[in-house]
């Protein structure tokens, strides 16, 4: 099945989510996907030394005081943040709250790749933030394996990442953060031969892997 004008679902989606973070229900929707995240810290996830957060915006959930309090909270982990390099692919530098930022383009807070005092990292875990996702098989790579699948911004940066980190570390943990109502049925959106799958997908109702 052909997909639909991906254009015109993202700009849905994203007037969708910012109209939602206006109803009363977002707030706690948002704060469960947080403790959802916690919980999974202190469990699926507690061998992670080192994740790769984002830095919101257009309404994403804000993720980075629960990792920063998950940082300070043991010596030796690490957050790391995503830029943006020319072709198209994204490296993470390691982050502390408080360290300076740059603004680049669509207005989204990075490192300074030119600042010689930050540290390139492979983090152990990505967390990416979904403007749609959906829990399908993909018949342009496995017809009999199903799989978590991001719509994101359409720029290809978080999938030539992954598909290049994924070679170098292959445990590394992909996963995707948004909300339960923004899963997409194979009727609306269909993931192409070019999309790297998610490990696992965090929404309200939790963390779930793709092997659950």
């Amino acid at each position: 099945m052909q997909n639909p004008d991906l254009k015109t679902l993202r700009n849905r989606l994203l007037r969708e989510r910012m109209a939602y973070v206006q109803d009363p229900s977002a707030s706690s929707a948002s704060q469960a996907v947080i403790e959802g995240l916690n919980r999974a810290l202190r469990t699926e996830l507690q061998s992670l030394r080192s994740i790769a957060l984002y830095w919101p915006i257009q309404q994403e959930i804000d993720l980075r005081q629960c990792l920063v309090d998950w940082a300070k909270a043991e010596h030796g982990r690490q957050l790391a943040l995503p830029a943006m390099r020319t072709d198209k692919r994204l490296d993470f530098y390691a982050w502390q709250d408080g360290d300076a930022l740059v603004n680049q383009q669509h207005g989204i807070s990075e490192p300074n790749p030119d600042d010689p005092n930050i540290q390139l990292i492979e983090p152990d875990c990505i967390l990416i933030p979904c403007v749609g996702w959906s829990w399908a098989i993909n018949t342009h790579k496995d017809s009999l394996q199903m799989h978590y699948w991001r719509l994101g911004y359409g720029g290809g940066y978080f999938d030539r990442t992954l598909a290049r980190l994924r070679t170098t570390k292959p445990n590394i943990a992909c996963i995707g953060v948004g909300y339960d109502w923004q899963q997409l049925s194979p009727a609306q959106w269909q993931a192409e031969a070019h999309d790297e799958p998610l490990d696992a997908m965090l929404t309200e109702s939790g963390l779930r892997f793709k092997g659950d």
